[in-house]
């Protein structure tokens, strides 16, 4: 978001009935922050969002002290906190999605020895809420709150797939489809057939379309009435995960998938 762009914003909120211009200021800075991929300095943020910085002090401090923000004592910049990753969880029948995954996570990191990750949408994209490390020495290395594309990769087209329409023909025509590797996807129309192929077999491959000799097979999280709510998978050195092991190991990943819906709706 700009800096225009959330003056304007403040500037709407604070002449409508109800508006709250501290709230809407505090949101704002979290936008800030989602956004940018380095954190950002209280003079960053002052000067982005159009505001005095004794007033970003003042909220960056409550947000701190809430758990919301980490500070880089080195740099000084703001970053976002596993806390606000929390809030974006689906949470269903009592229990959040971290919870309901990890179990499952766990089973199908022992099974295949290798990273399983969970994520959500986030904007354009998606984001890690949870992780299992994989057993092997060469493993995959993730972070929570590590963000994905829709295009490149197979979380992220699984969650694109899952989109009801016309919203995913929205998004596929403001994507900017950049390649990563040789085979990563950058025609619409392509993406489209994609799509639908996913939606037709159940889950999702990534075959080295992010990095080079890296391999991916996802699966849809869908819990009652409420469709696709999260997607997980699990990544894998092409050697380990050969492209003929694709449609075997979607079973694991399928079946997880399903372990984690079933905690979801009927947990309390």
């Amino acid at each position: 978001m700009s800096g225009s762009h959330a003056a304007a914003r403040l500037a709407g909120g604070r002449g409508q009935a109800g508006g709250v211009p501290s709230v809407e200021r505090a949101l704002d800075i979290l936008e800030r922050l989602r956004a940018a991929d380095r954190g950002q300095t209280l003079s960053e943020l002052s000067k982005a969002l159009h505001l005095p910085k004794n007033a970003v002090f003042r909220i960056t401090q409550t947000l701190l002290a809430r758990g919301y923000l980490l500070r880089d004592p080195a740099t000084m910049r703001f970053e976002l906190s596993r806390q606000v990753l929390d809030l974006w969880q689906p949470r269903l029948a009592g229990v959040s999605l971290t919870e309901a995954a990890l179990e499952p996570m766990r089973a199908l990191r022992d099974r295949t020895r290798e990273t399983v990750q969970v994520g959500v949408r986030l904007d354009e994209g998606g984001v890690v809420v949870a992780h299992a490390d994989g057993l092997e020495p060469l493993r995959i290395a993730v972070d929570v709150g590590l963000r994905f594309r829709f295009h490149d990769n197979a979380p992220g087209k699984l969650l694109l797939a899952w989109m009801p329409e016309p919203q995913r023909q929205e998004t596929i025509d403001r994507l900017e489809l950049t390649a990563s590797t040789d085979r990563t996807i950058t025609s619409p129309a392509e993406l489209v057939r994609e799509c639908d192929a996913i939606l037709a077999r159940g889950y999702a491959t990534d075959h080295a379309e992010t990095e080079p000799g890296i391999h991916c097979v996802a699966a849809p999280i869908c819990a009652a009435d409420r469709g696709c709510v999260a997607t997980i998978w699990f990544s894998a050195p092409a050697r380990r995960l050969p492209k003929g092991a694709f449609r075997d190991v979607s079973e694991l990943v399928v079946e997880a998938g399903k372990a984690i819906a079933r905690r979801l709706d009927s947990r309390g």
